[in-house]
């Protein structure tokens, strides 16, 4: 299993972490995903996490992202 952790920008209140948290569980590889509005950050856990692919889904939900 890998983990990723990730810095999130844009994250106002918890209809934004359920948006990206609903986004990060739709990638087949991710197994587990916390996402916290205080530190506006997401930690990942998977098989064979990418990244990219990872902030990639954050953005089509119009926030931004950046790997820790």
């Amino acid at each position: 299993m890998t983990h990723a952790e990730l810095s999130i920008q844009g994250m106002t209140c918890q209809h934004c972490v359920a948006a990206v948290e609903k986004a990060l569980r739709k990638i087949p590889e991710v197994q587990s995903v916390i996402v916290q509005l205080d530190t506006q950050s997401a930690t990942v856990e998977g098989t064979s996490l990418n990244p990219e692919t990872l902030i990639q889904a954050i953005e089509e939900e119009g926030y931004t992202a950046q790997a820790r």
